[in-house]
């Protein structure tokens, strides 16, 4: 088995309440309300800037430039693309300027704020990884079985499955995760337990973070 479904076994109870969670089902089946939407965005909006220290902390340590091109190349896709969704949802629900840029934050979104920049900072690219990867393989997990409910959605529902499913976003978890296996396989054995911590708090979070949003 490789070393990031290990990963993911070692937290499953955590793993699947994420994936499975009311909210994506509600999101996906357009029944989630608006308010619940517009405090997810406004909290999943404030990652972005912490996101992007981490993954370009990733770039810089990873071992080699093919490595690092498919890291890069999804960061341009978190400037762009998904930053203009945020834009476009916010006006669309009519959220207000302050909490697109200042909301007052929910405790796993202050969690995990912390838990990216510890990796960040680590200077370990196996931390670093194992963080992205379980925050872009939650995603695909929950959102790749929902794209055939997209066209029946308003952009701001069915957008955010698109954004998380698909041949392209399924490359980039592919890439993280071989990453994570490569990563994991050469730690010693202290190492290896730091990354499982990394890797176990960034699914807890990831699940405590649609709890917050949807209560």
């Amino acid at each position: 088995m490789r070393p990031s479904e290990d990963l993911k076994q070692s937290c499953i109870n955590n793993w699947s309440a994420a994936t499975t969670h009311p909210f994506c089902i509600e999101l996906a089946n357009g029944s989630l309300p608006l308010e619940k939407m517009k405090r997810y965005l406004a909290q999943d909006y404030t990652f972005i800037d912490n996101f992007v220290r981490l993954a370009a902390s990733a770039i810089h340590h990873a071992p080699s430039l093919p490595d690092r091109l498919p890291l890069a190349h999804f960061l341009g896709i978190i400037a762009g693309p998904e930053n203009t969704y945020f834009q476009r949802s916010f006006d669309m629900l009519n959220v207000p300027k302050s909490e697109q840029t200042s909301p007052e934050l929910l405790t796993p979104t202050s969690d995990f704020q912390a838990l990216m920049l510890k990796a960040a900072k680590s200077g370990e690219y196996g931390n670093m990884v194992a963080v992205l990867c379980v925050a872009e393989w939650v995603y695909l997990s929950w959102a790749e079985p929902m794209v055939d409910a997209v066209e029946a959605l308003p952009f701001y529902f069915g957008e955010w499955i698109t954004l998380h499913a698909g041949e392209y976003f399924e490359s980039v978890v592919e890439h993280l995760r071989s990453q994570l296996d490569t990563a994991y396989n050469k730690a010693d054995a202290s190492q290896q337990e730091t990354i499982k911590e990394y890797f176990q708090q960034a699914v807890l979070l990831e699940k405590q973070f649609f709890d917050a949003c949807y209560a």
